[in-house]
């Protein structure tokens, strides 16, 4: 088995998708062995794939006031994990972000997730990360799944996507902020007690 570094150190220099890419390729990962937390979006959008910091966009900012933690303790890597189902800036299509590449998630997640041994909370943002984590399990939107959080087992949250895009959506479902935040904010505190 491939040390956590390696794996890191190839997904960073992987180049598979440049040509299929609109620009060239910056993986972003950010992750450490004895991180408590994993937080598994779509794909980095422009910002994150400008700066290489991982959520660091207003969406970002959203997340982290779901989660009840700031942004020290959300980049400290022996907090929170970030490994999206795709690594690289997809691009967009009338202004918003492409799918991530499909080739991504088969080839480097059966090699990263089983070196993240400590994570005892994952955070699954969006369809295409409760897809894939949750199988069977998923339902037909990202509505049902994220209403549906109480049927998960207690070491997955999934979450709709906390862009400014979703924000009709967080209106119309207001027992996210009153019932779901609350709790993740909870498991959150308990993952991450000294």
């Amino acid at each position: 088995m491939d040390s956590l570094e390696a794996v890191v150190d190839a997904i960073r220099a992987c180049r598979h998708c440049a040509e299929r890419l609109p620009h060239e390729p910056r993986p972003v990962v950010w992750v450490q062995a004895d991180a408590r937390i994993l937080i598994v979006g779509q794909a980095p959008g422009r910002r994150v794939h400008e700066t290489g910091v991982p959520w660091n966009d207003p969406s970002g900012d959203r997340l982290r006031e779901w989660m009840g933690i700031d942004r020290a303790r959300f980049y400290d890597k022996r907090n929170v994990a970030v490994a999206a189902m795709g690594f690289c800036y997809p691009g967009t299509v009338n202004g918003a972000d492409l799918p991530p590449r499909p080739e991504c998630a088969p080839m480097w997640r059966p090699r990263l997730l089983p070196l993240l041994t400590n994570v005892r909370l994952t955070l699954l943002v969006g369809h295409y990360a409760q897809r894939y984590h949750l199988k069977d399990a998923v339902k037909l939107t990202v509505s049902e799944t994220v209403k549906g959080w109480r049927g998960y087992p207690p070491t997955i949250v999934p979450l709709p996507h906390p862009s400014w895009r979703n924000s009709a959506w967080l209106k119309r479902n207001r027992w996210f902020e009153t019932e779901l935040v609350p709790a993740l904010r909870r498991r959150v505190g308990e993952v991450l007690k000294p």
